[in-house]
């Protein structure tokens, strides 16, 4: 007597429309194509990201930052041990996070290959793709 087992739930889920997946395989292919740009001055998508939020002369905390970002607390805690050991930014402000000579040095040299990464990009979503990311955003942060 073979008991046959059924899986309504597994029958029914069609993981390709799963929304989560498709916005991390955007993130996969988009940060594929920033890390083949920026590999050469060996600073990550995250790190980058805060370079710039305190290039702008943003003095922040590090829980500002996590918020600010969309980061976890842990990525950034560990973003910016890196970005003190590399000295890029420092905390003589304590417990505010600044941009140091260096970082900015940093950024400057970085900033060209960071605009071909974003060429590259923009070719591949298109004008309609580009404003499409910006409302999907705009949705999800409001």
């Amino acid at each position: 007597m073979n008991k046959i087992l059924e899986y309504p739930n597994i029958e029914n889920c069609k993981p390709l429309d799963c929304i989560s997946g498709k916005i991390m395989k955007c993130n996969r292919i988009i940060a594929n194509t920033f890390r083949k740009h920026l590999k050469a001055f060996g600073v990550t998508n995250s790190q980058l990201s805060i370079l710039f939020y305190l290039s702008k002369g943003k003095n922040i905390n590090q829980k500002g930052l996590s918020d600010f970002l969309f980061l976890d607390k842990s990525t950034v805690n560990r973003n910016l041990k890196r970005l003190f050991e590399s000295k890029y930014i420092s905390n003589k402000n304590f417990p505010l996070i600044e941009m140091t000579v260096e970082g900015l040095t940093l950024l400057e040299s970085v900033i060209p290959a960071w605009e071909r990464a974003m060429i590259e990009t923009r070719q591949k979503l298109g004008e309609n793709g580009e404003n499409s990311l910006d409302l999907l955003t705009s949705k999800l942060i409001a």
